[in-house]
């Protein structure tokens, strides 16, 4: 059974990552338009290379309560990034016809986001040596 305390670092750090969410996708829409959806695409970015670097500050720094954990990892990170609303927005640009732009969302945003995730992760491990 999930604890109160889970439930409460998930749901803070929740509403810190959605309104992180809001904040950055609204800037990045406003500032850079494109037909490709680039909002998503630097949630999904920032989100992935924040998570490698968490999970390797994880890996040095083993004192950390598993609640303090799941607030920046499920609930700030988990707010932040946006794979369902990447998934809609790759489908309507293909249900639009839009291939290239679709395929070129999808790629974008599977391999920029492993790479970003590995980055963070090696940056962080690199800069504690």
């Amino acid at each position: 059974m999930t604890s109160l305390a889970t439930i409460i670092a998930v749901a803070s750090g929740g509403a810190i990552g959605a309104t992180l969410r809001l904040l950055i996708n609204g800037a990045v829409n406003k500032h850079f338009v494109h037909a490709l959806p680039l909002g998503t695409l630097a949630v999904n970015f920032i989100g992935s290379l924040i998570i490698g670097m968490l999970f390797a500050y994880f890996h040095l720094n083993t004192s950390l309560t598993p609640h303090v954990k799941t607030f920046l990892v499920t609930g700030i990170l988990g707010a932040l990034t946006t794979y369902s609303t990447f998934a809609i927005e790759s489908f309507f640009l293909l249900e639009a016809g839009h291939y290239l732009h679709a395929f070129a969302n999808m790629a974008l945003n599977l391999f920029g986001t492993i790479l970003l995730a590995g980055i963070g992760y090696l940056l962080i491990l690199q800069i504690s040596k």
